[in-house]
């Protein structure tokens, strides 16, 4: 008789300091973001088309974290995309901001 169960591949401590390391890189995405808003609303103060400026980049777009592949690819989820309805070969623009990196202070 085999043992059939499926093993975990991370370990429950693992599993903690993922979750943990996905709070803070959210905490710090959010907090640039509002930084970003924060000096979009300076730049345009005075300008006419502030709001508007501001509605083309909210109206038709998501926010979602997502790990570089190899090769420099990322993934846009499947929930964003039905959104979104892009679909294989469409276009996208992007605007990246490095959340955090996971590299050894020695590379």
């Amino acid at each position: 008789m085999t043992d059939e169960s499926p093993k975990m591949p991370w370990s429950p401590a693992m599993m903690q300091q993922f979750q943990e390391q996905m709070q803070e890189a959210s905490e710090q995405a959010v907090s640039s973001q509002q930084e970003l808003f924060q000096q979009f609303l300076q730049a345009s103060t005075g300008s006419s088309d502030a709001m508007t400026d501001l509605r083309g980049l909210t109206m038709g777009s998501a926010m979602f974290k997502t790990r570089v592949q190899s090769g420099g690819r990322i993934s846009i989820p499947d929930a964003e995309r039905e959104a979104l309805d892009i679909e294989e070969g469409d276009i996208v623009q992007t605007i990246v901001i490095p959340v955090k990196r996971n590299r050894d202070s020695n590379e």
